[in-house]
């Protein structure tokens, strides 16, 4: 049984006899362990070693973006992280004063839940780097796709529902940009999103999928109310808080649902 297999496993496991979205490794520890997404060899003891590495790294790019005045020790963090990434990317523009571009908007994002989730900066900084890097190389084809997949799997959640967000002209205007591109970075807090970016993080993006159907269900009322796209849009972006952890569990049940017990499914 491959790695990501065993992952799947004792988490369905974990779910099964009760213990709803425990994993045996969160998200930030797998990260942190995974060599495939570049961060750590397999081998425990070449962890001290190359942690080292990473903190020099981070120290030299951090240190290259002072000397050009793109940063400076005023620059808030998730700036910072930014303008390391963009530099180490070959993407860094030929000035700090230039507009972000969207793909910049969406790191900005991710980075600024990602560090109410990680407290070094180092760890911090490697791991959104390799988060955003999964998104845009393994998920890059899924992506696009998951408003299809929110459609098809709505319509047989609640196909009422569906033809009221159609009726409105909403299906096409929903927050598709917060959902599945930030990974509802900026929607969900920090502990019921480090849930799901479990589940991402372990091979599966399809999750977003059910993670914005689950909203559409739990706010069915409030959505069915409301009568333009603008509207529902507009709730979407801002829905209440404390009913997040219930929204995660009950999305988790449907991914399980529709998916069986999903290794891949990305």
């Amino acid at each position: 049984m491959t790695e990501d297999s065993q992952r799947n496993f004792r988490s369905v496991y974990y779910e099964k006899v009760g213990f709803r979205g425990v994993e045996e490794k969160k998200s930030l520890e797998i990260l942190l362990k995974d060599d495939r997404l570049g961060i750590l060899p397999p081998h425990h003891e070449s962890h001290g070693h190359v942690m080292m590495y990473r903190k020099d790294q981070y120290c030299d790019v951090l240190h290259a973006l002072k000397v050009i005045r793109f940063v400076s020790d005023a620059t808030p963090q998730v700036d910072v992280y930014l303008r390391m990434y963009q530099l180490e990317s070959g993407k860094l523009p030929r000035s700090p004063s230039f507009p972000l571009e969207a793909e910049d908007e969406v790191f900005l994002a991710i980075a600024k839940a990602m560090e109410e989730m990680v407290e070094d900066s180092v760890d911090c900084y490697w791991i959104i780097r390799c988060f955003v890097n999964q998104l845009n190389t393994k998920y890059r084809d899924s992506l696009p796709q998951l408003p299809k997949a929110l459609e098809q799997y709505l319509n047989l959640e609640d196909s009422r529902l569906l033809s009221h967000l159609k009726s409105c002209s909403a299906v096409s205007r929903l927050p598709y940009d917060l959902w599945f591109k930030r990974c509802f970075a900026g929607c969900l807090p920090e502990s019921s999103l480090q849930r799901v970016w479990d589940k991402v993080v372990s091979g599966s993006c399809k999750i977003l999928v059910f993670v914005a159907v689950e909203i559409l269900l739990t706010f069915k009322i409030k959505v069915m109310a409301l009568n333009s796209a603008e509207k529902i849009t507009k709730f979407l972006e801002n829905i209440p808080q404390d009913s997040s952890d219930a929204i995660v569990s009950k999305a988790i049940d449907l991914w399980h649902k529709h998916c069986g017990t999903p290794v891949h499914s990305a």
